[in-house]
């Protein structure tokens, strides 16, 4: 004895409007269709919905089943008493055909650019369309962009113009940079990124050091190769060390050796921990190019000690 009652499928009144049906197909039809639903036995559930508005947006096959509880009038589709103020409704669906599922499915799902429906299945193409146009929200790209050791130090705002994965043409974007931003850390623009049927996904920009003239960065550390001459390095003297807040005044004593680092505390890229600065200084020797340096040159071979090769 079948027990369908359509009206209670589609969870609307035996006197609902054609609109109010509608209404409530396209909200059942989203809920439970397979390609997003989680709901357990959703294909089942999305089957049985569309079942019973193939029934009911047609009139005439809405007015047999109210009087024989039968799609097609056979009264001797159902078999059983009807329930207290409802007429006989019966199993003798008609089922729903090719033509018209296809048709409230693209008009539900905006599937414009069509795959083929062959029976209750979809084609391949058709499959991946509708779960790209029912995504409720789009999803989240991911681009590099070139960050300069300057800002990150500081922070700022930047207008960037950027290739997004599968947009055509470059999109123009306005970035804040924050102060103190490591290498491979993400900013996030809301809705930026790929859309979706409710809303956007967000676009990350992954931040990639541009190479700087003068500094490295291991972190939140920098590194700095600093040049001094033999009679700095010998004598001592007072350095102007370049940091990326600005110029550091420090001094260097007699006899350093080359190759010798220095730490400038704090001076690396900001933050709750704040990196160092490292300078590394490295002797230049001035080239013997005139008659009067390579006579110094002889000079200080004939009163010097010093070998560099003395350990070999």
């Amino acid at each position: 004895m079948a027990t369908t009652d359509y009206y209670k499928t589609l969870g609307v009144s035996r006197t609902a409007s054609d609109a109010e049906i509608k209404k409530q197909y396209r909200r059942l039809a989203r809920k439970y269709h397979p390609d997003v639903s989680k709901i357990k036995n959703a294909e089942a559930h999305f089957k049985e919905v569309n079942e019973a508005y193939d029934v009911l947006k047609d009139k005439e096959k809405r007015k047999n089943f109210d009087r024989f509880g039968s799609a097609d009038g056979n009264p001797f589709g159902g078999g059983f008493t009807p329930p207290p103020g409802g007429q006989a409704r019966g199993n003798n669906f008609g089922g729903f055909g090719q033509g018209n599922f296809s048709d409230i499915f693209d008009k539900m799902f905006n599937n414009a650019r069509g795959g083929q429906f062959d029976g209750n299945n979809f084609s391949q193409q058709a499959y991946q369309q509708n779960r790209q146009t029912s995504n409720p929200k789009g999803k989240n790209q991911t681009v590099s962009i070139s960050v300069t050791l300057e800002d990150a130090y500081h922070g700022a705002n930047r207008t960037i113009n950027l290739r997004i994965p599968g947009e055509s043409g470059n999109k123009k974007l306005k970035v804040k940079i924050p102060k103190g931003i490591k290498e491979g850390q993400k900013i996030r623009l809301s809705g930026q990124g790929s859309a979706g049927t409710h809303s956007n996904g967000d676009l990350l920009l992954k931040v990639k050091f541009a190479k700087h003239k003068h500094f490295t960065v291991d972190e939140k550390d920098i590194s700095l190769v600093l040049p001094i001459s033999p009679w700095e390095a010998a004598l001592g003297t007072s350095l102007s060390i370049p940091t990326l807040g600005g110029t550091v005044e420090m001094k260097l004593p007699e006899n350093t050796k080359g190759g010798k680092k220095l730490r400038l505390k704090g001076r690396g890229l900001p933050g709750k921990d704040a990196g160092d600065q490292y300078v590394i200084l490295q002797i230049m020797t001035p080239e013997a190019d005139t008659d009067e340096l390579k006579q110094l040159y002889k000079k200080m071979q004939e009163i010097s000690q010093f070998n560099p090769r003395k350990d070999y």
